[in-house]
Order: structure tokens, then C-alpha cells, then sequence
């Protein structure tokens, strides 16, 4: 039969002129295990391919929530999540001789089931693009599909049987791993990866026509984003404003009208006990309620943060969460601060004011050598005021994250006013300060600094 009666004939009369009628019971059986297997076969196909997308699609929060629970699962996920590579040769491999196990029992069935040996065209197309067609189909698209949008499910479905797998192929997952780092550092000679050092570096150097100095310095903030954590930015403890929970709603009223702020945390007992947040938005419909209101069922729920994330992260989840306040807290639990939205969108545009922002002054400048700073104004703050690197303190301020703690560290006790503290070659005298605190200080610029 040639070509051109194959393409005349319908396929199922093609199909039933290769059939193969004589079967013995052996066959029969050989059908029935290679059917099974290839079902199998295909199955683990699947779960192996669906594991690459849900595992590598899962965001930060959703890793936190996988890996939080101590079971079997939690730990197995943890370990492929942190060996990236080794997981992704484990698909590969593994996927691979799934691949190879299905054409091969294939072959065996279908060359079982039909005789080729008149027709090898027909033989061709079912053994090569029909069974490529259902593997693609049922072993990867569908799978993968099917992970993306239930990734977290998958993801603890696979999570023992990858691991398993891991394990078993160990020995490839090594030479895979070692081979494509070697190629990897080859291809990483040949490039340049920019230090945050160098980017600031080209920024500074660029021409002052082609980029003013304000670009500048929003390109450099952009730069150091993301190495400033929440707690170089937050709103320092003593400076929170906050209420109450057994306050009156006459008198919630009277403190929120002359704050001015839009949302407002609220505590119980103290600081350390807050108990969630309460939107101004939330009040307006109950502005003509009685004292006795209990406007504690509006509050929502705080959200909490350590003080060592770092600022890009938590913008990310400002914008998931669609929230604008965090509390920040301590290794303890305890109470640090709060940033917000704004606080974090300042280390990139400087200050933002609105209408309800009071003329709080926290620095001025005397001359082009010396400044006065108010002592809880932040480092990362007073160095951008003087147009100098944010890490001339480090090895100075320790912990601390504002001017007055880093006063604290260097002197070891509270100085008293009128004392002076001398810090690299900058001066610092101290203008205004009690028993309990730093108030004022004034910083001078030696001419070293200034290269003179």
C-alpha cells in the first residue's frame, strides 16, 4: 500500500488494517502491565513537572506559610527551596528517564498491539507524535498549568516525593550540579557585575548638565534601598503616638482631631500590648455616637514586622497587603516603633509634607563646617543633611540608629551639656540634655574631612 491510498483511506479503516488480530494470551497480558505502566509513568511525569512551577512560583509569604509548620512536608520543602539548583537537576534528571521509561514501554505496546511492517509511515506518526502529543499534553502542559494556579497545594504534595527523589539520584544531581557551575563561572568571567559601591560611584561622577544633583540624589537613594532595614527608618518608641484602649470615644474623638494622623495604633496596658490599629476612615459614620460607643469592634488588625527587614521587602507587602502601617518589634516581641509607607517612600524622595505635618525643625545649618541636629534625629538622616556617606559611623554607632544613641555607644554614659565627643574627624558638642537624654548637639567638620 503506498502513500497516496493512505492518504485516500480514512483513519479508522488505517488503524484496523494494521491491527494486529492475532494475539496470544501472553500478549494480552503484555498489554494490560504496559497499559498500567504507561498510566503510571505518566502520572510521575506529571507530578515532576508540576513541582518545578509550584515550588519556583512560590512568593516569600507563601514560603513562610509552607515551611512554618515542623512536619515532614514543612522540612522536606525547606531543604529543596534552599538548593534551587539541586531541585532543578533533580526534575531533570528524573523527568528524563520518566520520559525515556514511557517511550520505550510505548514502543513495546503499541508494536504489540499493530503490525508496522507493511505501513511504517502510520508506525511513525503513532509511536513519535502521538505519543510525544499525549506526554506533552497529559506529562507537562497540563501539569504545569494546573501548579500555577494552585501552587501552594502542589507544592506540599510534592514537597516528600521530590525530596525522595533527590536523595535516590543524588549521585547525578552532583555531577549535573558541578558541571553546569563550571560553565556557570566561565560565563560569569566574561561579565561584570556592579558593586553598590561602583553604581554609586558612576552616579557621582556623572555630569552635573546631564543629571542636576536632586536626580542624583533620589539615584543614590534608589541604589542603597535595598540594604536600609526598618530600623534605621522607623519612627523611634518615645516618639509613637498612640491610644489607649479603655479611652472614651469623646475623648478618642478630641485626640485624633488634634493629632491629625490617619490611622492611630492602639495599645493595652502599654506599648508592648498593642492590640491593633484604628483607621480614622472607620470613625466618620459613627462621628454622633454616645460616649459609651465601643468603637474598639473597628479597630483592624496590626501589622507586625522584626526591626532587621530590610525596606524593599516591606514595601513589596505594604502593596500585597495594601496596608501603610507597620509595628516594628524586637527579637522579645516588645514594641520598637512603627514605619510606614511614607517613612519608607522618604529614603528615596526625601521628606514628604502634607497639610496636617507640623514645621518640626530637627536640623539647621550654621555655616558650611557645622550643623545642629536634634539628638533623635536619625544617622542616615543627619549624613544625607551634611552631604556625606552613611557608613562614616558604622563602626562608631553600634546598635544605635539615631544621633543621641550614637553619643550613648562612643561615651559609655550619659555626657553631660557642654561636653564634647569627638567622633573620626567630626565634633560633636553637646548643646541641650537632662538626666535621662540627649536633647541638641552640634556638629562640627574638622578640616581633615573636608580635605584642607
Amino acid at each position: 500500500m503506498d502513500n497516496n491510498s493512505l492518504a485516500s483511506e480514512p483513519p479508522v479503516t488505517l488503524l484496523l488494517s494494521i491491527l494486529n488480530t492475532d494475539l496470544a494470551a501472553s500478549d494480552y497480558a503484555t498489554l494490560i502491565a504496559g497499559g498500567v505502566i504507561v498510566a503510571i509513568l505518566v502520572m510521575c511525569s506529571a507530578i515532576i513537572s508540576s513541582s518545578e512551577n509550584a515550588l519556583f512560583s512560590l512568593s516569600k509569604l507563601q514560603i513562610e506559610a509552607l515551611i512554618e509548620d515542623q512536619s515532614r512536608t514543612a522540612s522536606c520543602a525547606s531543604y529543596l527551596l534552599n538548593h534551587p539548583k539541586h531541585l532543578l537537576a533533580t526534575i531533570l534528571i528524573s523527568n528524563t528517564f520518566v520520559n525515556i521509561a514511557i517511550v520505550m514501554v510505548s514502543t513495546v505496546l503499541l508494536g504489540t498491539l499493530f503490525n508496522f511492517h507493511q505501513n511504517p509511515f502510520i508506525g511513525f506518526l503513532i509511536e513519535v507524535v502521538f505519543v510525544t502529543f499525549i506526554l506533552v499534553l497529559f506529562g507537562e502542559v497540563m501539569p504545569k498549568i494546573y501548579a500555577s494556579q494552585n501552587n501552594i497545594r502542589v507544592a506540599r504534595f510534592v514537597a516528600i516525593p521530590m525530596y525522595t527523589l533527590s536523595r535516590l539520584l543524588k549521585p547525578f544531581v552532583f555531577l549535573l550540579v558541578k558541571s553546569t557551575s563550571i560553565i556557570d563561572k566561565r560565563v560569569t568571567k566574561k561579565g561584570h557585575v556592579l558593586s553598590v559601591d561602583e553604581l554609586t560611584h558612576a552616579i557621582e561622577i556623572t555630569n552635573e548638565a546631564e543629571t542636576p544633583k536632586e536626580e542624583k540624589i533620589i539615584l543614590k537613594s534608589i541604589v542603597n534601598f535595598g540594604n536600609i532595614n526598618v530600623k534605621q527608618i522607623m519612627r523611634q518608641r518615645p516618639d509613637i503616638t498612640a491610644i489607649k484602649s479603655d479611652t472614651s470615644f469623646r475623648n478618642l474623638l478630641l485626640k485624633i482631631n488634634d493629632w491629625g494622623y490617619s490611622r492611630v495604633p492602639v495599645y493595652t496596658n502599654n506599648l508592648d500590648n498593642i492590640v491593633g490599629v484604628l483607621y480614622i476612615k472607620d470613625l466618620l459614620p459613627h462621628m454622633h455616637e454616645v460616649d459609651q460607643f465601643n468603637w474598639l469592634t473597628l479597630i483592624r488588625k496590626a501589622y507586625v514586622v522584626p526591626e532587621s527587614k530590610k525596606i524593599d521587602d516591606l514595601l513589596k507587602e505594604f502593596q500585597s497587603k495594601r496596608v501603610h502601617l507597620a509595628i516594628v518589634v524586637d527579637e522579645f516581641g516588645g514594641t520598637q516603633g512603627i514605619v510606614t509607607m511614607e517613612d519608607i517612600l522618604e529614603e528615596i524622595f526625601g521628606e514628604i509634607h502634607d497639610e496636617f505635618d507640623e514645621d518640626e525643625v530637627f536640623y539647621s545649618r550654621l555655616n558650611d563646617f557645622t550643623y545642629v541636629f536634634e539628638a533623635k534625629m536619625l544617622i542616615n538622616d543627619m549624613c544625607k543633611f551634611m552631604d556625606i556617606d552613611t557608613d562614616v559611623f558604622d563602626d562608631a554607632r553600634n546598635e544605635a540608629d539615631t544621633v543621641g544613641g550614637m553619643l550613648l555607644e562612643v561615651n559609655g554614659e550619659m555626657p553631660r551639656q557642654g561636653e564634647v565627643i569627638l567622633i573620626n574627624q567630626f565634633k560633636f558638642y553637646i548643646e541641650s540634655a537632662d538626666k535621662r537624654r540627649i536633647k541638641r548637639v552640634k556638629v562640627e567638620v574638622l578640616s581633615e574631612a573636608n580635605g584642607e
